[in-house]
């Protein structure tokens, strides 16, 4: 991908991003109809350079970040996430689940789909 910030060598940092999450999370972000993000145990998923205010990567919510260490998401495809150093706590509200540190998901899978989040 072009237009991908971190795209030479020596870009990459294992924690908190920029990683090969990273990079599969901007690819998401492009592509924001598919209402798809990664797990929450992804390290480097939330990693944004700076301060950051938007959309989440789905394109649901509204999400704060500060360069991947710390961050909160509310969206309907994300959630209510917070990220404090790469580890990622919360609560997912379309497939009621808890969302662990370092573990994932804990409750109802959410069925795989590319279709657009509603």
């Amino acid at each position: 991908m072009k237009a991908y910030d971190y795209s030479q060598s020596g870009d990459y940092r294992i924690w908190p991003g920029p990683n090969s999450n990273s990079f599969i999370a901007a690819i998401l972000r492009t592509v924001p109809e598919l209402g798809v993000t990664l797990p929450p145990n992804a390290v480097g998923r939330d990693f944004r350079h700076g301060f950051y205010l938007g959309p989440t990567d789905s394109g649901t919510g509204l999400e704060l970040n500060v360069s991947g260490y710390t961050g909160v998401k509310v969206g309907w495809v994300e959630g209510v996430e917070i990220n404090f150093l790469g580890l990622v706590a919360g609560l997912d509200v379309r497939y009621p689940a808890v969302k662990l540190p370092g573990y994932g998901r804990l409750g109802i899978e959410s069925p795989v789909t590319t279709a657009l989040a509603r």
